[in-house]
């Protein structure tokens, strides 16, 4: 990792950018893809995947029946469906908690509001296949759906790996297909003949997925939230142990070249020491080439306080911050732009990713200054409903009449003083 020590204010910008990549490139070639399944549909789909993947979707069927599906627990191990099937109730316990019970609440005499949450009845899980089968996120966007109730679960992808479809059904995914790519993104956000259309689309993928999602959110499609290559930054101090920092940084820049991974400390013995575990950590890697070159474009920033690694922590904005200092729960207080928090040295990132019960789905390249990870929340409507007694719009009235008269509406003034004064004609004693 490249040492950066005591760096000025005013360079943390420079040093804290992301990886940059060719949005309006990749923009330029994923609409055209988006075009032609819109007007293509399931044609588009076939002529899309034998060109990118060289399927034959026209032989295989664009959605994956259910006896696959069904089929897909015996190829695996028992120690593995046992794993998933812990993760997935852990996922479940935590998200389970986010619930919130309706509370009514008399704002005045004779005037209640409340507000009830309400399942979005058609979501989109899209699941990318690259080098790693992420049957994880299938957990992770599959559980929150469906506490939500959502009605129609759909999901994507061009893996046919048995732990996605094993996850699939456990979260009760509605239909699978296997498309991957824009082009599945396209499916999901404007329909085809065997797609359904959706209200809503979640889950990760390369530039080209992030581009489509970006590009349909244009057009109004709701996604879950922008998305970039993944990172983490790791604040440790003298407490820390060498060996489980590197680990965690290669935790991260196994994910890909384009993967960001940062290491602050006020300690120089301790940037010194993980950057001498790091190569033979490395050399052990299956995908230590990936890892080698996310780490070539990595830093490891030296400061002088505690206060001045905060500070630059809160500007990074990580997607996964590891602290690994003595005082590590007293500083998450004052962390206020993060995705995920992990404290101690014995909270690895890769707990979070999988089973301990956050959901993984976060905001990366800055975006955790003003977007939350993926919860219960992100796949629910708030929907508020008020009820005025006769007494109350008694109460509540002139207020709204002085209100709407100040700002010159007047057929809403005359939605209450007519109410008003029908009032007072049934009771002109009381009204």
């Amino acid at each position: 990792m490249n040492i950066i020590p005591f760096p000025n204010r005013t360079e943390w910008p420079e040093l804290l950018a992301r990886p940059v990549q060719s949005t309006q490139q990749i923009e330029a070639a994923v609409a055209p893809i988006l075009e032609q399944v819109r007007t293509g549909g399931d044609v588009a789909l076939i002529e899309l995947a034998q060109k990118f993947d060289k399927i034959d979707l026209s032989a295989t069927g664009l959605e994956i029946p259910v006896t696959e599906l069904d089929a897909a627990e015996a190829e695996l191990s028992d120690e593995l469906k046992a794993a998933i099937r812990q993760a997935y109730q852990n996922i479940r316990t935590f998200h389970e908690r986010q619930k919130q019970p309706v509370e009514k609440i008399e704002t005045m005499p004779g005037v209640v509001c409340w507000r009830r949450s309400v399942g979005i009845e058609k979501v989109g899980l899209y699941i990318p296949g690259g080098t790693a089968p992420l049957f994880s996120t299938v957990l992770m966007l599959g559980v929150p759906a469906q506490l939500a109730g959502c009605r129609d679960v759909v999901l994507c992808t061009p893996s046919n790996h048995p732990a996605i479809y094993f996850a699939a059904k456990l979260v009760g995914v509605t239909r699978v297909f296997r498309i991957g790519g824009a082009q599945a993104i396209a499916a999901m956000a404007y329909g085809t003949e065997t797609v359904p259309q959706v209200y809503k689309i979640f889950g990760p993928g390369n530039q080209y997925v992030t581009a489509a999602k970006m590009l349909v959110a244009k057009e109004g499609m709701a996604i879950d939230m922008p998305a970039g290559p993944s990172e983490v930054a790791v604040y440790a101090d003298d407490s820390a142990v060498p060996a489980f920092v590197a680990a965690d940084l290669l935790s991260q820049a196994e994910h890909g070249a384009d993967s960001q991974v940062l290491l602050v400390s006020t300690s120089k013995r301790l940037i010194e020491l993980v950057n001498l575990v790091l190569p033979t950590q490395l050399s052990r890697l299956s995908r230590r080439d990936l890892a080698a070159r996310a780490l070539a474009n990595s830093k490891a920033i030296l400061v002088e306080t505690q206060e001045e690694a905060i500070d630059l922590l809160n500007a990074y904005a990580a997607e996964h911050l590891i602290l690994s200092i003595k005082n590590a729960e007293t500083v998450a207080e004052q962390i206020v732009n993060a995705g995920s928090i992990f404290l101690g040295n014995y909270t690895p990132e890769s707990a979070g990713d999988y089973a301990s019960g956050t959901n993984h789905t976060l905001p990366t390249n800055g975006f955790a200054r003003a977007y939350s990870g993926v919860s219960l929340d992100s796949f629910v409507k708030k929907i508020t409903v008020q009820h005025i007694t006769p007494e109350g719009l008694q109460n509540l009235g002139p207020v709204v009449e002085a209100m709407a008269e100040a700002e010159s509406l007047d057929a809403h003034k005359r939605a209450v003083s007519l109410r008003l004064a029908s009032l007072a004609e049934i009771n002109p004693a009381r009204f």
